[in-house]
């Protein structure tokens, strides 16, 4: 049977990433003693790989394919396929940045001031690339975590990754620069994806995946208006594209059926209420594929 190796993220992004994988469609087990996790899936063997070394088991084809962040295969600089960006994190639907901060009454303004200084960080590479791009020479440190809480006894300046800047902030640190923005992807080794069957899953498994990303934030609305009062009806609905009118029993009835961001319901549904909009439904949504 053809099977395809995947590398499932260790880590932050772990739980995470099998909740993403439920609402596409798999079910994926892990075992607190074991990095091989089960799935309902026959096709798919995964491995349980920190995000870190993701690219670089992929790129020697210990594994097919696997997801990881952007950042790490620029770090690694891993020759991989990158076939799609999932754009999830650990605490959002949303892309990352890896971020140049000081202390708060810190002289260092610009990357020109860290001539001379200490800056550090868990992506080794890609920082004294931003100090070279720079023209900066500094000392740059790899930091085995708590970054934040090394500046300034132990460094002039850190370069963190962030989703939020909370953590930062709670820690007094002012930001100066972006480094480099990320996002997670689904990255694949070049000979895994020049196989017809192996490219052709991954590709499923993406579709799969973005259609639950798509729809995370997003409910369904469905609701019954007269055909007098539909004008106003669809010009409140938000809709992700046209609203879906279909007839009723009662020629003078219309539904409509239509996809919203879940943050603006609370919003709109009294306006709809008032515009005579009657058996208003919300209902979740598991995926949505464009």
């Amino acid at each position: 049977m053809n099977r395809l190796k995947l590398g499932i993220p260790k880590g932050s992004l772990q739980e995470a990433t099998v909740e993403l994988f439920s609402r596409a469609g798999w079910k994926i087990a892990i075992s607190s003693r074991s990095y091989v996790p089960t799935v309902d899936d026959p096709e798919i063997e995964c491995l349980l790989v920190r995000a870190q070394e993701m690219s670089r088991y992929v790129e020697t084809g210990a594994l097919d394919a696997g997801i990881t962040g952007h950042d790490w295969v620029v770090e690694t600089g891993s020759d991989v396929e990158e076939l799609a960006e999932l754009v999830y994190a650990k605490q959002r639907l949303s892309r990352v940045r890896w971020v140049l901060a000081v202390q708060e009454d810190s002289a260092i303004r610009e990357p020109r001031d860290l001539q001379g200084k200490v800056i550090a960080t868990e992506i080794v590479r890609i920082t004294e690339e931003y100090l070279k791009r720079h023209g900066v020479t500094g000392r740059v440190d790899f930091s085995w975590g708590a970054t934040e809480v090394k500046v300034p006894q132990l460094a002039d300046a850190i370069v963190e990754v962030t989703e939020t800047g909370s953590s930062l902030r709670a820690n007094r640190l002012r930001i100066v620069d972006t480094v480099l923005e990320s996002a997670t992807v689904f990255i694949m080794n070049r000979a895994a994806a020049a196989n017809g069957w192996k490219k052709e899953k991954a590709e499923s498994l993406i579709l799969m995946l973005q259609g639950a990303i798509a729809a995370a934030s997003k409910v369904g609305l469905i609701l019954n208006v007269r055909r007098e009062d539909l004008e106003r009806v669809v010009a409140i609905l938000p809709a992700l594209k046209n609203p879906t009118i279909s007839m009723l029993s009662d020629p003078d009835w219309v539904a409509v059926n239509t996809i919203v961001e879940e943050s603006v319901v609370r919003q709109i549904l009294p306006r709809l209420k008032a515009a005579n909009a009657q058996g208003i439904v919300e209902y979740p949504l598991n995926k949505i594929v464009l």
